[in-house]
């Protein structure tokens, strides 16, 4: 998540302070990815330092604003018009997790997805009810209200579909699993006629 590039979209349209840039973060992503006021500060620092943003004026209670240049301007519209690269994917806990459980020994594969699957599909459910409380609200504001809410909408769509995703990737590895488990059973037992060899030269030394 680039919260470098999502302050310059909000700086885009007019001067804010800190406080301000994270309170409407949150309001258009819902708080999915909270931000602390010390994070929004380093990012301003290092867009500072970038010649991305300039201080702009501070207010009577001396909250200083700060304003994206023309460098700024140019980075934002490149962002938008790059798309997220794939060739990088981000670390993933659960397939992390996975990858590990099954060398190690003593570790129950399935239990640990089907742990995971149960957390899935509340997470799903919750997700589900926050939409339709979203839609609720949306239908009941004027057209064009507030785009905030649009926003949170394709934010609570991607978490839906990328929660549905898992929850096949598990019925997925629980398949392929399964499949390992009966190729395992398949195999021929070592035979104790060819371990006697061994035994008798341990025997003979």
């Amino acid at each position: 998540m680039s919260i470098r590039h999502g302050l310059l979209a909000l700086l885009d349209q007019g001067p804010r302070y800190g406080y301000q840039l994270r309170v409407e973060f949150e309001a258009r992503t819902g708080a999915t990815w909270p931000l602390n006021v010390g994070q929004v500060y380093t990012t301003l620092g290092r867009l500072e330092r970038d010649g991305l943003v300039v201080p702009d004026s501070e207010d009577e209670e001396g909250h200083l604003f700060y304003a994206v240049t023309d460098k700024g301007r140019a980075e934002l519209r490149s962002w938008f018009d790059t798309p997220v690269p794939r060739t990088s994917p981000p670390r993933d806990e659960l397939a992390i997790k996975l990858a590990m459980a099954v060398t190690v020994p003593g570790v129950d594969v399935h239990a640990v997805v089907q742990a995971q699957r149960r957390h899935s599909i509340k997470a799903l459910q919750d997700y589900t009810r926050l939409k339709a409380r979203a839609l609720a609200g949306e239908s009941t504001s004027s057209e064009g209200d507030d785009r905030s809410d649009l926003a949170w909408l394709l934010v609570l769509d991607q978490l839906i579909f990328q929660t549905e995703a898992e929850v096949r990737w598990l019925d997925h590895c629980e398949t392929r699993l399964a499949q390992y488990s009966e190729r395992q059973a398949d195999l021929p037992a070592p035979s104790a006629a060819s371990d006697a060899p061994k035994a008798r030269r341990r025997t003979r030394a």
